[in-house]
């Protein structure tokens, strides 16, 4: 089986066309009891101390795992992936690029779609029926979405946990439908959470554990996961490079906003968190979702995967006691 590392969401359909299976880095090491050894392992090799953590978490599970090829995203997601690509290329770890276009641009879309199918020595065509097999995963991720904003079953933690893992799907597409329909089943008939304040959550998934579970005891929950939706790629789309073109992350803020606003409409958000790790440069993010966004806002920001920090914990306490006046 050949296994392919992804930093982030990209055309897995193109991926599975060419028989190859994505495997996301950083599932695997959100999910691992070592992550501080491994974290450990990367600033020993000679990553700084104030590299983002997810880089050096990415990094060093490529490593331990032993993936010979990584795709990485060079425009539309994190500033330092280009850099990453070269490292593990030094390291003998094949570098496959791919790059969302800057202006949202169709015929610039396909044409890199087109590109990275030649990596994978397949085309669109193949891609569109692999797209066509995970289509009916998608629409159960959609209605488990539902479940979360209209029926108020499914809490914010599990909402985060399923979407971030349709990147991969858990690297068993078969499997991942099974468990994802017997959750489903089990969803549908419990009572609704009683949780008042309705929470959107912007910006990527934290590294945090525990952010979903301390916001519910605090009298909120989140009902809009704005960066896992969009890996979960849950909007209709036509074909393979419509759907890719509908994803928001990686391009501007001002298309994110205007994709998450129609979202908090919907979903009756009364307020917003935004989370952004520590030396990244979406923190700046803030200074326009704060303006463009008519509801309090709140910005986290996150190094190292563990429970959520003290500091970040009263700043959250405090915003859930002005939420409650």
């Amino acid at each position: 089986m050949r296994q392919v590392g992804i930093t982030t969401t990209v055309p897995i359909e193109i991926m599975m066309a060419g028989g190859a299976t994505p495997v996301d880095l950083n599932n695997i090491f959100m999910l691992s009891s070592e992550r501080d050894w491994l974290l450990s392992r990367a600033e020993n090799f000679g990553f700084p101390n104030n590299q983002c953590s997810w880089v050096k978490g990415v990094f060093q599970v490529a490593r331990e795992t032993g993936i010979k090829e990584v795709v990485g995203v060079t425009r539309g997601d994190c500033s330092s992936t280009e850099k990453l690509l070269e490292i593990f290329q030094m390291l003998g770890i094949k570098s496959i690029p791919f790059a969302y276009p800057a202006d949202r641009s169709l015929p610039d879309l396909i044409k890199e779609l087109k590109k990275f199918a030649r990596r994978f020595r397949t085309d669109l065509g193949k891609a569109e029926q692999a797209r066509g097999k995970l289509s009916g995963i998608r629409k159960k991720l959609a209605e488990l979405d539902r479940l979360t904003w209209q029926t108020n079953q499914v809490s914010g933690f599990e909402n985060h946990l399923w979407l971030v893992s349709a990147s991969d799907f858990n690297r068993d597409p078969a499997r991942f439908e099974k468990e994802l329909e017997a959750f489903l089943k089990m969803a549908k008939v419990r009572p609704a959470f009683p949780q008042a304040v309705r929470i959107a959550y912007l910006g990527v998934p934290p590294i945090f554990d525990d952010l979903y579970q301390v916001i519910e005891q605090m009298g909120a929950r989140v009902v809009y996961n704005e960066v896992q939706r969009e890996f979960a790629m849950l909007k209709p789309a036509r074909n393979l490079a419509e759907q890719y073109l509908k994803y928001s992350y990686p391009n501007d803020i001002f298309y994110r906003v205007s994709e998450i606003k129609k979202e908090i409409k919907k979903r009756q958000v009364h307020a917003v968190i935004h989370y952004a790790q520590t030396f990244c440069h979406r923190q700046m993010e803030s200074l326009v979702l704060r303006r463009a966004l008519e509801l309090p806002l709140l910005t986290l920001e996150g190094d190292r995967p563990g429970p959520i920090e003290a500091r970040a914990r009263t700043r959250l306490e405090a915003f859930m006691e002005m939420l409650a006046k």
